[in-house]
């Protein structure tokens, strides 16, 4: 409860603090009235779902994640406002107090706020408060395709352009747009792969996410299979369970559904793709994230009974796990196809100029293409989204590499 009115009493003063601009910036009361509405309005909706809602407990469900999305909106606005409002009454106290000081006030005075730094400031703030609720009913559904082509010394000349499509990060308990998912789920079949790779995290918690989009997710369909992963949402970790056994349950019913949708469900094990009598190894490990994320990966039982020479595709969910132990390791994996990330669901990307999100500070490898020691990794930056119900950005992904033998055309 002490949190709750902790929060409560930042929130209303930083709405308090932002509404001084409107006032300088405008001179229009309708214009506080509605401000102040929509900020009371967007709290209660926040606090009713999370603490009095339908579903009050950790799940976050699609009615919490809006009101998330709503909250940060207006947040970031305020805070937005509030830097550049703070920044000038730093200045205002500094002048007043030479004033007073020098002599030419006999009263400690702050002078007036400068209209047009107000409107600056509520412009400026207008910008990541539009594009957040843009995020949230366009971006989130704005699919990409991103092509990448590969060389390989070592690789099957019988693999050369072989095409892969990887998806990631489905997490079907946020979706909320059927027309949007199946234009998804077409255009991953429209890039006709030899192959398609899930790589993990199909649900946010329960398996029963899934149960209305397995007839949809089905119709994927890729000559040489599809393959899939567990991420670590898949094993129902972060919401609470009457029994053990439920939990495991669960765990298992995930399982049978990813079979029944047509996925070789890969747990610390290996297949071979083989083409024109030449093969190569597709390696799955269950999840293995760096911190506090289950580790249940095991390269060395993945890869028992391969040949240390043969080309290896890897398919881990966590790009730590490439970092912290799939690069030292004495097998060589040409290439890692990992998600996780989302790319953090918000951040700027320009081709070819800058690639910027603030999940880079807990990911070296966070989207995109890397090397090290002639290994690749793609991190894809996910087909779903997941707390705050949208993107910006970073735009869901749907990845397409061509497999490619060096001195081949």
């Amino acid at each position: 409860m002490l949190r709750w009115i902790i929060f409560v009493a930042l929130y209303l003063a930083m709405c308090l603090y932002t509404l001084q601009a409107l006032r300088s910036g405008t001179r229009f009361p309708w214009v506080y009235y509605l401000y102040l509405a929509v900020s009371l309005l967007v709290l209660g909706n926040f606090i009713w779902q999370f603490t009095v809602g339908d579903d009050p407990g950790r799940v976050l469900s699609r009615p919490k994640s809006y009101a998330f999305g709503f909250l940060l909106a207006v947040l970031t606005f305020n805070l937005i406002t509030i830097f550049f409002l703070f920044s000038e009454d730093l200045f205002r106290l500094v002048v007043a107090a030479y004033d007073k000081l020098s002599g030419k006030s006999h009263t400690f005075s702050l002078p007036g706020r400068r209209r047009f730094l107000s409107l600056m400031a509520l412009g400026i703030a207008s910008l990541p408060f539009g594009a957040l609720l843009y995020g949230m009913y366009r971006g989130k559904y704005n699919y990409k395709v991103l092509r990448y082509q590969l060389e390989f010394k070592d690789l099957p000349e019988a693999f050369h352009n072989y095409t892969i499509t990887q998806i990631s990060d489905i997490h079907s308990g946020s979706f909320d747009n059927r027309a949007k998912i199946e234009y998804g789920v077409e255009l991953i079949n429209r890039q006709k792969s030899n192959a398609i790779f899930f790589t993990g995290d199909m649900v946010n918690n329960k398996a029963s996410e899934m149960e209305p989009w397995t007839a949809l997710f089905s119709r994927l369909e890729a000559p040489d299979g599809k393959y899939s992963i567990l991420g670590n949402h898949d094993y129902g970790d972060y919401i609470p369970w009457d029994t053990e056994e439920e939990k495991a349950e669960n765990l298992e019913r995930l399982k049978t559904m990813q079979r029944e949708m047509g996925f070789d469900l890969l747990l610390n094990e290996h297949r071979y793709l083989e083409r024109e009598g030449a093969r190569i190894a597709l390696i799955g490990v269950e999840n293995w994230g760096r911190g506090g994320f289950k580790k249940a990966g095991d390269l060395q039982a993945a890869t028992q009974g391969i040949d240390p020479s043969d080309f290896k595709i890897l398919l881990s969910h966590d790009p730590s796990h490439w970092e912290d132990k799939v690069i030292p390791d004495a097998l060589h994996y040409h290439l890692t196809l990992s998600g996780h990330t989302h790319g953090m669901q918000f951040g700027i990307e320009i081709p070819g100029w800058v690639k910027w999100s603030p999940v880079k500070w807990r990911y070296k490898y966070w989207a995109g293409i890397y090397e090290e020691l002639g290994q690749f990794i793609n991190v894809n930056r996910g087909f779903g989204f997941l707390g705050y119900p949208g993107r910006v950005g970073i735009w869901p992904e749907i990845t397409v590499i061509t497999l490619r033998k060096t001195g081949l055309t």
